[in-house]
């Protein structure tokens, strides 16, 4: 499988279960174990549909010009919806932490951004 529909049906697929994650989270969050629940969901929930739309993005730009900084751009966004996102999630329904899952999903999630910066003024 080349990146590009990697990237495009990945990408397609994360959209549709963060629309479904945020259905769920609406009801997830009344008999969360954290306090804060709903804004945490809403925030990971958020997250995950603009890496996602990164992810097809990346995917999409692919097609026409592929590069390192695309693939790179693409695999930090998948990296940073498991790892920020998820965290978030384990944080609002279980009120456990998992360390630096969600600082290091960040930085993914910026590195992808600039790598596709990267990508675009060296096009």
């Amino acid at each position: 499988m080349t990146i590009d529909r990697m990237f495009i049906g990945g990408g397609a697929l994360l959209l549709a279960l963060g629309v479904a994650a945020g259905a769920y989270s609406a009801h997830a969050a009344r008999g969360a174990a954290h306090p804060e629940a709903a804004r945490l969901l809403q925030t990971a929930v958020l997250y995950h549909l603009i890496h996602a739309m990164g992810i097809l993005i990346a995917g999409v730009l692919s097609r026409f010009a592929a590069s390192p900084w695309l693939a790179a751009a693409g695999l930090l966004h998948f990296a940073g919806i498991g790892l920020f996102c998820g965290a978030l999630w384990v944080l609002a329904l279980t009120a456990r932490s998992m360390g630096v899952a969600a600082p290091l999903g960040g930085m993914c999630f910026i590195v992808g951004w600039l790598a596709m910066a990267v990508h675009g003024l060296r096009a």
